[in-house]
């Protein structure tokens, strides 16, 4: 009895499945899992490093806000990361090409998220940032949860496209035709509850049908869940707090 190997078979080891039925190794699956949410958490703590210094060092933000050529730079900004998605496209099993197009499409993202926390006071993005934190936590711990007892999220893939084309059509009402700061309010929360949506589905995707070369992909489609989530936590707060 003494001579016997050490095991370690709780659920970080991969040992045992990941949901009922599963036919693929849940080594393999969880080794997966891991690769995504490391690339994801150099995604956000590069976002996080960029955004500060748009926020900490004020002429950077005075630059975009008050001069032409900071507005052209600002609208690239905001079109570069939807660009860099085409090659992303193409090269995201080629390597480093698509690490390259990744750090991309992240450090411009990144600039945009900061020159919109870098008109909101500390107290808001600190509410956002606590919130998103929390939420992104729980609900990726619960799907996880709910697949190991058999529950598969696939169904909401339909409802939550529509939600976000619905979502869409009011953010460009918003823009052309501005209905104040109750629409405002009502637009965060819609967009809260469609993202925290696309969290659970991306997640439940990750546990079960993103193929071992597909991690570019799913590590950008939770990396813009949350970040949308934050947005939307943001736009929220900023304006209860107008």
């Amino acid at each position: 009895m003494w001579n016997q190997a050490y095991r370690k078979d709780d659920v970080e080891a991969g040992t045992t499945p990941l949901y009922p039925a599963m036919l693929e190794s849940p080594e393999l699956r969880w080794s997966f899992i891991r690769k995504v949410y490391s690339i994801i958490s150099i995604q956000l703590l590069l976002t996080i490093a960029v955004a500060s210094v748009v926020v900490t060092v004020h002429p950077i933000s005075h630059f975009f806000a008050t001069t032409s050529a900071g507005l052209a730079l600002y609208i690239v900004l905001i079109i570069t990361p939807f660009i860099t998605l085409c090659p992303l496209y193409y090269y995201h099993q080629k390597h480093p090409v698509n690490y390259l197009l990744l750090g991309v499409f992240t450090v411009s993202l990144a600039f945009t998220i900061g020159l919109t926390c870098a008109f909101t006071s500390g107290k808001v993005i600190l509410e956002a940032v606590i919130l998103t934190t929390a939420v992104v936590i729980s609900l990726t711990l619960y799907t996880f949860w709910a697949a190991k007892r058999g529950q598969d999220f696939n169904f909401l893939g339909p409802f939550l496209f529509g939600a976000l084309i619905v979502l869409l059509l009011f953010s460009f009402i918003q823009i052309f035709f501005p209905l104040g700061k109750i629409s405002v309010m009502i637009y965060g929360c819609l967009a809260s509850i469609i993202f925290c949506g696309y969290i659970v589905y991306d997640t439940d995707n990750l546990i079960k049908r993103y193929t071992y070369d597909e991690y570019i992909w799913a590590a950008i489609s939770l990396y813009l869940d949350v970040i949308n989530l934050f947005l939307s936590l943001l736009t929220i707060f900023r304006a209860s707090d107008s």
